[in-house]
């Protein structure tokens, strides 16, 4: 048999923006289909929003009134937050929803002595979330300084494609743990709803409905309605009537206790829990939290700008953006959210899924979480989809933003022995460390940083249990020191070079100019 001439391998050259989109981020589909997919991303956004405060807020000592105060204030916030970010931040199709990243100096402090000996439950939960709402304020600071100050933009500079391989595809096969292992505690929803969601995006996608690909662009909400309806007929026949306690919580539709706890109507507002609290110790473990949520939003903005179809957002901009959700940070300490903010990675996820990287539809979205956190009997109704059909979304939507990450790699030399050093030892290490950090923490009931010092060890056992922070910090560390000097083009820089600047290339001005002609007050460099 002839060998295979080179151009019948399949070459496939390097492309700056993904293609096959049917809206990028600056292109618009019609007014009822953008408020349905709106609709879509909201409803998505519920997962972290529900299952963050249900964590937390029962060991703070609240009630279920209080679990529902918590996830209004939380969807309020995302919401603004969201609103403002794609509007003067990065202006990236993006959700910034609540953060997993925060939940080890939490719970620090959920545990600080001088708190858990409050007797009175009620009392504990307020003097816990003052104490959350201070170190968040403080904290805040450190995304709104590096931001501001144009410092992450700098930093910035060290990155490259290779560099940035690890980071992206780690923000989301980082999230492993949130998917598979959450289907199992109730296969009986997640593993169908899994399935359903992948048959109707994918292999019947191309059934049209007066020109419109109705199932690949809505197939969440349909799959999500029907598999809802299957568990709530599950729930009311009884099926889960004699399972253990864990299944039913999983399980049944009517666990949550959202719709009976929440009001008709209740506007958040600022410091609605008490003045806040601030404790230095508390404040300086927050900032490690802070820090590991910039750098996982760094590289969910990388992938929301390939999956909206836009240029790699330059230095300036990812620092304008940074600044912002430092902004949201400060929020959520005066708001109360129990935690802080970050890029939700499975709606960026949904932007690929659907192939509509539209900054309206998201906008949109945000309107939705405001108008629903505020209407608390609705907003709950959605709410107390149980947690495992999120789960199985979750299986596609985060692979979907880990292979964004990969496809970074097409801009490097993949046959050169240093790249494929660092891209395999930053992706190992990333996802290595942060589970033995996890495997310890189950087996010894506590944390493998474990001193007197409590804000040190929130600060490394934080930092240490996020697979794109170990990522970024291996990977960037090994890309910039490991035989650098002549590899510029094996590591993809001459691609990358020109987007670091504003004016770099000639699509930044579209895709990231400031509304309302706020360029002329604030000039990108």
């Amino acid at each position: 048999m002839a060998d295979a001439k080179p151009e019948e391998i399949g070459h496939h050259p390097p492309m700056d923006q993904l293609q096959g989109f049917e809206y990028c981020i600056d292109s618009n589909p019609s007014w009822g289909e953008a408020i349905a997919l709106g609709f879509q991303h909201y409803i998505l956004s519920l997962g972290t929003a529900v299952i963050i405060p249900s964590l937390l807020v029962p060991r703070m000592g609240g009630t279920d009134d209080d679990k529902v105060r918590v996830v209004q204030t939380l969807l309020f916030i995302t919401g603004i937050n969201t609103l403002v970010q794609t509007l003067f931040g990065t202006r990236l199709p993006t959700v910034i929803g609540g953060s997993f990243a925060f939940m080890v100096p939490i719970v620090s402090i959920i545990h600080d002595s001088s708190l858990t000996q409050i007797v009175d439950d009620h009392q504990r939960f307020l003097q816990t979330m003052r104490a959350t709402q201070g170190a968040l304020i403080v904290s805040s600071s450190i995304q709104i300084i590096l931001g501001y100050s144009q410092l992450w933009g700098i930093c910035s500079r060290f990155f490259s494609p290779l560099g940035m391989v690890p980071v992206v595809s780690l923000v989301g096969f980082g999230l492993f743990n949130r998917g598979f292992p959450v289907i199992g505690r109730c296969v009986e929803i997640g593993l169908p709803m899994l399935v359903l969601y992948v048959a109707l995006s994918q292999y019947l996608k191309h059934i049209l409905l007066k020109h419109v690909p109705i199932l690949e662009r809505f197939s969440l909400l349909i799959s999500i309605a029907l598999v809802w309806t299957y568990a709530h007929i599950l729930t009311a026949s009884g099926a889960f009537k004699h399972s253990t306690e864990a299944t039913q919580f999983n399980c049944r539709t009517d666990r949550a206790n959202l719709i009976s706890s929440a009001p008709w109507i209740r506007i958040p507002y600022p410091l609605q829990w008490g003045a806040p609290t601030f404790d230095a110790g508390q404040s300086f473990g927050m900032m490690a939290a802070v820090f590991v949520s910039l750098i996982e939003s760094t590289g969910a903005y990388k992938a929301a700008a390939r999956l909206a179809s836009a240029t790699p957002p330059p230095a300036h901009v990812l620092s304008r953006g940074i600044g912002w959700q430092g902004i949201g940070i400060l929020l959520d300490g005066l708001f109360g959210t129990v935690t802080g903010s970050t890029v939700s990675v499975e709606n960026v996820g949904l932007l690929g899924s659907t192939r509509i990287g539209s900054r309206r539809v998201i906008q949109i979205s945000a309107g939705f979480m405001i108008f629903f956190s505020i209407l608390g009997k609705f907003g709950a109704l959605f709410a107390s989809i149980p947690f495992t059909i999120f789960a199985a979304v979750y299986c596609v939507l985060f692979g979907i933003v880990a292979a964004v990450g990969l496809s970074f790699l097409q801009f490097t030399n993949m046959n050169s022995m240093r790249n494929l050093f660092i891209t395999g030892v930053s992706i190992f290490l990333g996802l290595s460390i942060p589970e033995y950090f996890f495997s310890f923490t189950l087996s010894a009931q506590h944390a493998p940083a474990n001193t007197r010092a409590g804000w040190f060890n929130d600060y490394i056992n934080t930092i240490f249990s996020s697979p794109p922070t170990v990522a970024l910090i291996v990977g960037v560390f090994l890309d910039n020191t490991l035989d650098v000097k002549d590899a510029a083009r094996d590591r993809g820089m001459p691609w990358w070079v020109r987007f670091r600047t504003f004016k770099g290339d000639s699509r930044n001005e579209e895709f990231y100019t400031l509304p309302f002609n706020l360029n002329r007050f604030f000039p990108p460099s």
